[in-house]
């Protein structure tokens, strides 16, 4: 366990790098002993700043030269580079934060890892399971080869919806065999967000070969990740997806219906087209209804528990003391990220969970255009959709 500040490195100044820079620098060396007593009890701390690493962003990378300008002297960022390479071995992190459009987070990923740093990738973490699978095998290759410093070399995916204490108390409970919620039946989980034709008209958006997709997997993922992170494994998706009102390659919607391993089942969509937004999850168990409403993250206030008759006082007391006060956020997730690096422990989200997200999304258009229903197997390697999530020709 080392004292020493954790060096952080962002590729990429875009508008998801500002939250990464503004989040990081409240886990600054400065402030990680005196920020305890002010923000114990303020939820949008993240929880407990005494129990987090501290860290210092060294270095910021872009091939915009005046947006990197501009962002390092907003931030206080040292040191800026043109490239990814120049970065890793001149600043050398101990991790770097993928902030870059989607396509790239493969190549910087894979560069971060083959030079002994540890990634935290922006969603989605690959646009295709064939990427992913070989940031994967080559964080296995480094962790083998000893290329890494002591305590590993790691990639995790940002999907920090996980780590409010809303979802984390949902999970724990509907984890307990006979626990006060019963078996899960059944769950919908929507994104119904507005995104007009301008939002499209970005030049790599929309697109198969740039984004991996539409609102499937830059959008509704991190909804669908929750859903997952409470379920486990899926077994079956029945889907579709269209083109209903934007111009672009992608969706705009999809609708699946999803079979788990557990039984349950769950109806999913994911849209850009709904003009009163709104993220949504529900889950039906046996003994309780348990939902949350929010948009962009949510509170301990966005989520409401329905007993049914008779269990109130078992639902309701165990929901109450299973734990309360951290909103969903990137704050949250990197204070475990940066907790788990300074004690030599994989950061979350491991590969493991976040590919089985990505496989959903890729499961949904998979069976959205062959028309039939798609298990894991079927997107597996070696088959048409395991390399491009339209299976390399469908299309609108």
């Amino acid at each position: 366990m080392s004292p020493d500040p954790i060096r952080i490195a962002i590729a990429g100044t875009g508008n998801i790098a500002g939250i990464h820079a503004t989040t990081l620098a409240g886990f600054g060396p400065r402030s990680a002993g005196s920020a305890g007593a002010e923000s114990a009890g303020n939820p949008a701390s993240g929880g407990n700043p005494e129990s987090a690493a501290s860290a210092v962003i060294v270095a910021a990378c872009d091939v915009d030269g005046q947006r990197l300008a501009t962002f390092c002297d907003e931030h206080q960022i040292p040191a800026a580079y043109h490239d990814i390479g120049t970065l890793l071995r001149q600043s050398r992190p101990d991790l770097v934060h993928v902030c870059t459009p989607p396509w790239l987070h493969h190549e910087h990923a894979l560069a971060c890892l083959r030079a002994g740093a540890s990634v935290l990738v922006e969603k989605p973490p690959t646009i295709s399971l064939k990427e992913f699978d070989e940031l994967t095998a080559a964080e296995s290759g480094v962790a083998e080869s000893g290329t890494a410093e002591s305590g590993g070399t790691h990639f995790a995916t940002v999907f920090q919806h996980r780590f409010g204490t809303g979802q984390r108390r949902l999970k724990a409970l509907a984890a307990e065999q006979d626990g006060p919620l019963g078996r899960p039946l059944l769950a919908i989980c929507h994104t119904t967000w507005f995104r007009d034709q301008a939002y499209f008209d970005v030049e790599w958006r929309g697109r198969w070969d740039t984004e991996g997709g539409g609102p499937t997997m830059g959008h509704g993922i991190h909804q669908m990740d929750m859903l997952l992170d409470v379920l486990g494994d899926w077994t079956e998706v029945s889907a579709t997806a269209r083109r209903q009102a934007r111009r672009t390659r992608t969706e705009d919607v999809s609708l699946a219906h999803v079979t788990f391993a557990n039984g349950a089942v769950a109806s999913i969509v994911n849209s850009v087209l709904s003009p009163r937004e709104e993220s949504y999850l529900r889950f039906d168990f046996e003994n309780a209804t348990v939902e949350v409403t929010h948009l962009y993250g949510y509170g301990d206030h966005d989520w409401r528990v329905t007993p049914v008759p008779g269990h109130e006082h078992e639902v309701l007391t165990t929901w109450k003391h299973a734990g309360s006060g951290v909103p969903s956020g990137h704050a949250a997730q990197f204070r475990e990220v940066l907790s788990s690096l300074r004690d030599g422990r994989r950061p979350p989200v491991a590969p493991a969970d976040s590919r089985r997200t990505l496989a959903l999304a890729t499961a949904i258009y998979a069976s959205a255009f062959t028309r039939r229903p798609v298990t894991p197997a079927g997107i597996g390697p070696g088959t048409q959709f395991y390399g491009q999530m339209n299976g390399g020709s469908f299309g609108w």
